[in-house]
């Protein structure tokens, strides 16, 4: 069995508070086909969703990036028509707040990904060299097969974008693909 793990595909992602901009734009058609494609097959769609509360000083991100992402705010819609998708079939699809990089790390993705008996798992959102490889990089870590669409996943850096595409591959093993269509 599969799922796609849907990756910080956010407003403030995408064109907010910590924007990847036209790179996250020019990959929504595709998300949100992807979405749809895995939901209707009857796989399961995660969406994994970055969470911070306002001013948290302890965070280790605080530091790092401006605020996104806020508990409550706008910025953690999910972003243009995969948002109207999650609204009008949000029964196929499992919201699941993250707090770091990897949807692995604090949350019950594992748990709930061994209980359906996954052993595939289908990468697309945002940061490809942050959230998407440490996702990626926990999975693995895990014993998963991972499958990256490259048509699905962006970055505000584009070096980073590429290099993570590479260490898919040649470092754990996952296979990347453009217009899965299985």
């Amino acid at each position: 069995m599969k799922a796609l793990i849907v990756i910080d595909y956010t407003v403030d992602f995408v064109v907010g508070k910590l924007p990847v901009g036209q790179p996250g734009i020019d990959i929504e058609r595709r998300v949100v086909e992807l979405a749809r494609r895995f939901g209707e097959r009857g796989d399961w769609v995660v969406l994994a969703v970055d969470l911070h509360e306002e001013g948290d000083p302890y965070h280790p991100e605080t530091r790092l990036f401006p605020a996104h992402n806020v508990r409550g705010t706008e910025g953690r819609r999910l972003y243009g028509q995969l948002d109207a998708w999650y609204a009008a079939e949000g029964r196929q699809a499992y919201w699941m707040d993250k707090t770091r990089y990897s949807a692995f790390c604090g949350t019950d993705l594992e748990l709930k990904l061994r209980e359906r008996g996954i052993e595939e798992l289908h990468l697309i959102g945002v940061c490809t060299d942050i959230c998407v490889l440490h996702t990626a990089v926990d999975a693995y870590n895990k014993g998963f097969r991972v499958i990256v669409h490259r048509d699905a996943v962006a970055s505000f850096n584009a070096v980073g974008h590429e290099w993570a595409l590479t260490h898919f591959e040649g470092v754990l093993g996952a296979t990347v693909v453009a217009d899965y269509a299985e």
